[in-house]
């Protein structure tokens, strides 16, 4: 098949897969990125490669497993090793660009782009490595409520920013329009919906606190969840720091709201390349570096295998194609040899992605195994998810496993680990996560890796001191 000569790929942040009008919400408003939709394929069983910020980010850029570059939490952002897709297109000669967020090191690091405009980088330089002291007896909680102290309408340094990313992204498409014989690909980072939960009231608008579902599995109604995403849960002030029922209720409309607000931003980036007349000759990818729990179980934010966290929104629009359906599993690793495979460019080393255009084109693989890690803030100790056909296992060092039948239990309410029927389906999940990795011995990796790190830095006392508290601040635009 013919490629399109550009590639437009736009990662948001903390967008929940199932936060899509297009993917059958309820709820939810987001018809640019329907329309999106209706001209390419949909990925429904897309997963990140780490549901945090950084290390997704890192998997991304490079190809690869977090265990394989060892960038495990969000004070080890990448800096351009190992090689990435973006490197790959350097050296075919494609020009390559990046506008908004990246959550890499410093924008002096050859991280695979030409340029970065306005790039948000980790805090300092250096991420937040009070996250990365992990165990139990040494971890460090933050005083105030991650979300942040207000939740509600308005402006925030957030939705200003992607306000800037948005214009500069459409000055940017003028410029290429001037060079039309050049193909480029251009990443641009969106941050919404990510926290802080603050959207101009035209959104919050959309979302009357009476018309939102009740909260799933909630710990006020008696769930009790696993004790691996207690402990995690415990390192940041989440539900428990909501004033009353209604402010919760509020956060999740700002959180539904900051889906509309990035779904009018998607239209814009659309309608800049339209009105330089490069939209019929730009392929353009879409998804998001992980998800958000928006209250299911009690949770918050990211950090845990459930699909709420650890799924992401994925669609690939080509020109002249219409809309259709992918159910392989596929993940952010395949994202990134689709870029890759789009310049038919080439890049060394062994990496687990494959191409969305080879998997897309081929019968449909329910049985591809996919896999994601998590070793961040407050964890203390491994979470690993294999996706296997209708199965899901989330392995927890040290702790009982979680094992759920996503065809029948869509929801993950009924936990069959223990179940005697399942025994076989768990120990063949088993064993497809050891052919990934040994998760005992990636476990004492991160620790040693974190431990390494903090010495360096001084020792817990200092290191406790280093990081943004919850959200990173954007750069001046």
């Amino acid at each position: 098949m013919t490629r399109s000569k550009n590639l437009l790929v736009i990662m948001s942040d903390e967008h929940q897969a199932r936060a899509l009008s297009c993917a059958g919400h309820p709820l939810v408003k987001t018809p640019n990125l329907d329309k999106l939709a209706a001209r390419g394929i949909r990925f429904t069983n897309a997963y990140t490669p780490s549901p945090i910020c950084v290390p997704a980010r890192a998997a991304f850029a490079s190809g690869r497993y977090v265990h394989d570059i060892r960038l495990w939490d969000n004070a080890m952002p990448y800096t351009g090793k190992p090689r990435g897709w973006g490197h790959a297109l350097q050296d075919k000669g494609i020009r390559v660009e990046s506008i908004g967020k990246l959550h890499y090191r410093d924008a002096e690091d050859p991280a695979g782009f030409d340029v970065e405009h306005i790039p948000m980088q980790v805090a300092g330089g250096h991420g937040m490595v009070w996250g990365s002291i992990r165990r139990e007896d040494e971890r460090v909680r933050k005083d105030g409520r991650m979300l942040g102290p207000y939740i509600g309408p308005g402006e925030s340094n957030y939705t200003r920013y992607d306000i800037a990313v948005v214009s500069r992204a459409t000055d940017w498409f003028a410029d290429a329009a001037k060079r039309p014989e050049d193909p480029w690909c251009l990443y641009v980072g969106l941050v919404a919906p990510h926290f802080p939960l603050i959207v101009p009231q035209e959104y919050l608008d959309l979302y009357p606190l009476d018309s939102l579902p009740p909260f799933k599995m909630h710990t006020l109604d008696g769930f009790e969840n696993h004790p691996w995403v207690t402990k995690q849960n415990f390192a940041l002030t989440g539900d428990e720091g909501f004033k009353d029922a209604d402010e919760r209720r509020l956060a999740a409309a700002c959180y539904f709201a900051l889906c509309t607000f990035l779904d009018d931003n998607i239209g814009k980036l659309v309608a800049a390349l339209e009105e330089n007349g490069q939209l019929d000759e730009t392929t353009i990818i879409y998804t998001s570096d992980h998800g958000d729990n928006v209250g299911a179980r009690g949770l918050w934010g990211k950090s845990n295998m459930y699909e709420e966290s650890v799924a992401v929104p994925l669609i690939v629009a080509e020109p002249g194609a219409s809309a259709s359906i992918c159910a392989t599993p596929v993940s952010l690793l395949d994202v990134s040899q689709t870029i890759i495979d789009h310049f038919s460019a080439t890049l060394e080393g062994e990496r687990p992605g494959r191409s969305l255009y080879e998997i897309s084109a081929a019968p449909e693989e329910p049985d591809r195994v996919i896999f994601s890690e998590y070793h961040a803030v407050g964890a203390v100790s491994a979470a690993y998810m294999v996706r296997k056909g209708d199965w899901k296992l989330i392995h927890y060092h040290t702790f009982r496993p979680e094992l759920f039948n996503l065809a029948e239990d869509p929801e993950e309410t009924i936990n069959r680990a223990d179940d005697p029927i399942c025994a076989q389906v768990l120990a063949e999940m088993a064993q497809e996560l050891r052919n990934i990795c040994d998760p005992s011995e990636m476990n004492d990796l991160a620790f040693a890796d974190q431990d390494a790190m903090i010495a360096r830095y001084g020792g817990r006392e200092v290191a406790m001191n280093m990081g943004a508290p919850a959200a990173t601040p954007p750069p001046e635009t």
